[in-house]
């Protein structure tokens, strides 16, 4: 089971693709065990895109590092399948062949098994003995017991059996009813091989006249191939346009693919950045609360500071005036005693 795009070949120009399906959807091998016969089934939700039979002339060739191809001639059309990797068209292929071997070792034992089976049947018809219909007798088997009989007891030599005494003789009927017991046993099993055989052949005939119809159409198409055989050069030429276009556009998805990853990573670069920038925007508004804070803080300082500068000055007006008002008692003092002095001098 593997995933790939589906396409089929364009039936009227039988050079171009023509996809089948939108995305890419899961193709599986079928083991068709009615038939006896391989598959390759793909379902596009209730749509079946694919139902090619696996037979032991077809095969799937490779035509560019992720596309594969194979012809089916009962389809009448060329199925292509377009993978994720290389690896997953050299698995694909693989199992192809591996199924395409167990279809032909299929078809083989189905060819023995017909011919086994019809051997019997001719030589139950050839019989010349008539017998009761039972189910040992059905289509000639009484016949075919008959011989293995007769060839069973030639090497015994029947007549001295009826010179013996009778406990001889007894002896000798109940060998003979244990082989005839074998015989009937053997018998019984080559009943139902035939029973199967001829419920088969109805089987068989229906297969011969598919495959005699198959063959007619096989015929019909080798026709139609030889006479579009003389534009095998333009569909060469054109196949190999399109294996350089598909290689073209493979390296243009591989640039592609490259310039994405690059893409990818300028975004996280971008992302990384980003939450750094987030980062440092909190630290920054942090930050400026802060500067607030210690702005508030100046801004009360600075007050206080106003408001001592004015009390300093106030006091300072203050003692000045204490000092003018000292300076005048001083003054008044002096002149008192200036006059106190000269009082004293007169007395």
């Amino acid at each position: 089971i593997t995933r790939a795009h589906v396409f089929q070949i364009d039936p009227n120009t039988k050079k171009n693709w023509v996809p089948t399906s939108k995305h890419a959807v899961t193709v599986s091998y079928f083991y068709d065990s009615t038939r006896n016969v391989y598959r390759i089934i793909s379902l596009d939700g209730s749509k079946a895109i694919i139902n090619s039979t696996i037979t032991p002339n077809m095969t799937f060739t490779k035509t560019s590092q992720k596309f594969g191809q194979w012809a089916d001639s009962r389809a009448n059309t060329v199925y292509g399948l377009g993978f994720s990797s290389e690896h997953h068209l050299s698995k694909f292929a693989e199992k192809f062949q591996e199924f395409k071997e167990a279809a032909r070792l299929a078809k083989e034992k189905s060819q023995e098994k017909m011919e086994l089976t019809s051997t019997p049947s001719q030589e139950s018809a050839g019989g010349d003995l008539q017998s009761p219909l039972t189910p040992e007798s059905i289509n000639g088997t009484d016949d075919e017991r008959t011989p293995d009989v007769t060839q069973n007891s030639e090497p015994r030599p029947e007549p001295t059996q009826n010179a013996l005494p009778f406990s001889h003789s007894s002896a000798i009927s109940k060998h003979w009813e244990a082989e005839l017991a074998t015989l009937k046993g053997n018998n019984a099993k080559l009943t139902a091989a035939l029973l199967e055989s001829t419920a088969n052949v109805k089987q068989w005939k229906q297969q011969l006249a598919a495959y005699q119809e198959e063959a007619e159409r096989l015929h019909k198409r080798v026709t139609e191939l030889e006479c579009v055989s003389s534009q095998a050069n333009a569909v060469h030429s054109h196949k190999t346009e399109l294996n350089q276009t598909i290689q073209e556009l493979e390296e243009t998805l591989k640039v592609k693919e490259e310039e994405i990853e690059r893409l990818k990573q300028e975004i996280d670069n971008a992302r990384e950045l980003q939450e750094q920038r987030d980062s440092l925007t909190q630290k920054l508004q942090e930050v400026e609360i802060r500067n607030k804070d210690l702005e508030g803080q100046l801004s009360d300082l600075e007050q206080r500071l106003e408001k001592s500068q004015n009390e300093q000055e106030a006091f300072r007006n203050n003692l000045k005036t204490l000092l003018e008002i000292l300076d005048g008692k001083i003054f008044e003092l002096t002149e008192l005693r200036d006059n106190l002095a000269k009082l004293l001098e007169r007395s």
